[in-house]
């Protein structure tokens, strides 16, 4: 039966619920993933982006490195400044612990690379992937998988980031 106006609040309620019932059957069988998503969860995903976009992010800034490179055509060296990206400010701490440790590894790791690997914007990007890398074995050190091989975990740096960068 439909209804009339004046009906009985609780059934205008009784309505409405089915109502909505309806029109969360009628989006599921719409949802093939492809599809527009309901309202709701529309909203929900977007609240979620918001609380990811307001953290802001944490950056911990190195001492600058000066390093000989591989000689070339005659001596070389690099200055570069270096921050890091970390996730979560709560790591911070855990970086400043291992900073010898970090340093002895990225002095060491610049140290054996030569001017031409470092001149193109690619060799740029692959040092600070490389560099890293190597921050986060220092801090979550790889772990031998089920097959006995080394698997690198996720750490903390999500970047490293050159402030400055002088080959000389």
């Amino acid at each position: 039966a439909g209804l009339r106006h004046g009906a009985h609040p609780r059934r205008r309620e009784d309505f409405r619920r089915h109502q909505r019932g309806l029109d969360d059957l009628v989006w599921q069988a719409l949802d093939d993933g492809d599809e527009e998503v309901p309202e709701e969860t529309t909203k929900s995903k977007k609240k979620d982006k918001k609380k990811e976009a307001h953290v802001a992010p944490v950056f911990v800034n190195l001492d600058a490195f000066t390093v000989n490179l591989v000689p070339e055509t005659g001596d070389q060296y690099l200055q570069v400044v270096i921050s890091l990206e970390v996730e979560d400010p709560a790591e911070e701490p855990a970086l400043k612990m291992q900073m010898p440790k970090i340093r002895n590894n990225l002095t060491l790791l610049l140290s054996s690379k030569k001017a031409s690997e470092l001149l193109t914007k690619e060799g740029k990007e692959q040092l600070a992937d490389t560099l890293k890398d190597e921050i986060n074995a220092v801090i979550t050190p790889p772990k031998k998988n089920r097959k006995g091989e080394m698997v690198m975990p996720d750490g903390p740096v999500k970047s490293v980031l050159f402030t400055s960068f002088i080959i000389q």
